[in-house]
């Protein structure tokens, strides 16, 4: 074999192997219970107040860069788990923006969800639970 294949094997490996561990974290970081259902079912009001989120001045600016690239992630037609194969396609998304959002209330504070909130009293408390809050306001 030369070395042009064993080069293209080995970055192909270490792509799967990348691939993997991303599965793997996403794996650990997941919401536990039925926040994941709950997070796959509000992602449209998600997606409605992270740009709100993004563009709000007082929020810390590494709050706001985290929120700008999860948005480039979101848009993105690239996924960890492509979004045609049923339910778990759309589960990394709503993963990694439980993620986001625990970063953002542990920085920002769990009243820049509450301003910027823009579905239901019902939708609120199940961000806040999926954010890590334990009690609602």
């Amino acid at each position: 074999m030369n070395i042009w294949w064993s080069t293209v094997l080995a970055v192909a490996g270490g792509i799967l192997l990348l691939w993997l561990a991303a599965l793997a974290a996403l794996a650990l970081i997941r919401p536990r219970g039925n926040l994941l259902t709950e997070a796959v079912r509000l992602l449209p009001d998600l997606l409605r107040l992270i740009p709100r989120l993004a563009r709000d001045p007082a929020l810390p600016r590494g709050v706001r860069v985290r929120l700008w690239l999860l948005l480039a992630y979101l848009a993105l037609p690239i996924d960890l788990v492509p979004d045609f194969i049923p339910v778990l396609g759309y589960a990394d998304d709503a993963i990694v923006v439980a993620a986001v959002l625990r970063s953002v209330v542990r920085h920002a504070g769990p009243d820049a969800l509450t301003r910027h909130w823009p579905g239901t009293d019902d939708g609120l408390t199940a961000v806040r639970r999926l954010a890590g809050l334990r009690t609602a306001r």
